[in-house]
């Protein structure tokens, strides 16, 4: 059996509006329309299906039998096809994934807050953050385990087909505790009396600390921890007298909120370039180009 041609939606949309509004003046005000289409349009609509569909009285109109019945299956249907346009209508977008590897010192604030910028605008990407050494990051990253590295920029050797991309310049600082008998000057001598808090040598920053200990005369001097860890190194720096050396990202909140305070070097050495490491010659994807965007917005702010 097939629909009555003469049937549309208007005729149901209006049926419906009554059956709720039980009456054509109230009908009539939520459809916008005037009073004497709304009551042709029901006409129309009980000669199309014979029958009436209300109980007229003086003031309203009720719902008869048939017009339960047509109420139920057709506001059923109403239901049915907006589900089906707004499916229709929505920009269906398949899930992508976007993986980072993070190096320690973009690893505590600009990646997190870069990251979260840009979930804003691609809610359906999934982001997976890799953290660890430097040479195990851009190993994954020439593999493509990686889609991008966010941290300092390795020694040459180590880029090879690679790309880099500066965000900024960040020094390496030297840094204890809030109340540390140490002030913040202090010669080659003070570096004997505390424990050394150094980097690992396989971290990117090892070679500017070591060169810095050289070029003050103490090139032997044994560290007695090896971490670029921030929940380790805070651990040694509050329950110990030790000097810790590290990239100033690692440690920017907490010198920020004073737990933490940096000793004056004065080793423009010790600065050095924070960016992103890709695999050389490939075209950024729009999620990369736009993780990038949400990089330097993050540093802005």
């Amino acid at each position: 059996m097939n629909i009555d041609p003469r049937l549309r939606l208007r005729h149901i949309s209006t049926f419906l509006e009554i059956a709720q509004a039980g009456s054509i003046v109230a009908a009539a005000s939520q459809l916008g329309v005037t009073q004497p289409a709304v009551s042709k349009t029901l006409r129309d609509l009980e000669d199309i299906l014979g029958q009436p569909l209300f109980d007229r009285t003086a003031r309203r109109l009720r719902l008869n039998s048939a017009g339960q019945r047509f109420q139920k299956l057709a506001g059923a249907a109403m239901t049915t096809l907006l589900r089906a346009q707004m499916q229709a209508k929505s920009k269906t977008q398949a899930r992508t994934r976007l993986t980072i590897g993070a190096l320690p010192t973009a690893a505590t604030r600009l990646v997190p807050a870069a990251t979260i910028r840009f979930r804003a605008t691609h809610p359906h990407c999934l982001i997976r953050v890799t953290t660890g050494p430097n040479w195990l990051l851009l190993s994954q990253l020439r593999e493509g385990s990686l889609d991008l590295v966010v941290g300092r920029m390795a020694e040459p050797d180590r880029m090879e087909g690679l790309s880099f991309r500066q965000l900024y310049t960040e020094d390496v600082v030297a840094v204890v505790r809030a109340d540390h008998p140490l002030k913040d000057r202090f010669g080659p001598d003070a570096l004997i009396q505390f424990p050394l808090v150094l980097p690992p040598p396989g971290a990117v920053i090892g070679p500017l600390v070591r060169s810095y200990l050289r070029s003050i005369g103490i090139d032997d001097i044994a560290p007695a921890f090896e971490t670029v860890s921030l929940a380790f190194g805070r651990q040694i720096l509050d329950q110990t007298d030790a000097i810790w050396f590290i990239s100033r990202g690692v440690v920017a909140e907490e010198l920020g909120t004073g737990s933490l305070r940096a000793l004056s070097l004065n080793a423009p050495m010790m600065a050095g370039p924070v960016g992103i490491s890709q695999r050389a010659g490939l075209s950024d994807s729009p999620e990369i180009t736009a993780m990038i965007t949400a990089l330097h917005s993050a540093i802005s702010r």
